[in-house]
């Protein structure tokens, strides 16, 4: 039998992939209520203190890089609702919900920074990629690569400057 800390690390993996299955698959209005569920239910019930400051700095750096990256043309949304005219939600949602993983789930990772930029590198533009195809989203041909440098460095930057 798994000891409870390891069923609490599986489990905050398995919100995460359900999440994020529920955003792709569901779009915008079942990212609101399913993402913001998940989010709620990790803040009261799994989350560390202050916790929620890193969720929300985080849910704003996504917006930051992928809005960008949509300024730019990495992105073609068709004729899906974008919020602040950057992203639909159910995109920007994934953001908030992959902060759950960094201080739970993936907290083992930080300790290896190196290893923590290839599984950047390669997790964030598969899970882009894989998204793009279930949510019929058109890619931009330069945008998976420069997500994998983007998911390398923040990757990085957080085995750096991660704090158990």
């Amino acid at each position: 039998m798994a000891s409870p800390k390891w069923q609490a690390l599986v489990l905050n993996a398995l919100r995460f992939e359900a999440g994020w299955l529920l955003c792709v698959l569901g779009g915008s209005w079942v990212a609101a209520i399913a993402g913001g569920s998940l989010l709620a239910w990790h803040l009261w019930r799994c989350a560390r203190p202050g916790e929620w400051q890193f969720i929300a700095g985080f849910a704003l750096l996504g917006l930051m890089i992928d809005g960008g990256l949509q300024l730019l043309g990495g992105f073609d949304f068709n004729d899906q609702t974008l919020v602040l005219g950057l992203l639909p939600l159910w995109l920007w949602m994934l953001w908030p919900l992959f902060a759950t993983l960094v201080h739970h789930s993936l907290a083992w990772l930080w300790r290896y920074p190196w290893l923590a930029a290839l599984c950047g590198a390669i997790s964030g533009p598969l899970s882009y990629y894989g998204g793009a195809l279930l949510a019929e989203v058109t890619l931009a041909a330069w945008l998976l690569p420069v997500q994998a440098l983007v998911w390398a460095l923040l990757c990085m930057g957080i085995s750096r400057f991660y704090r158990p």
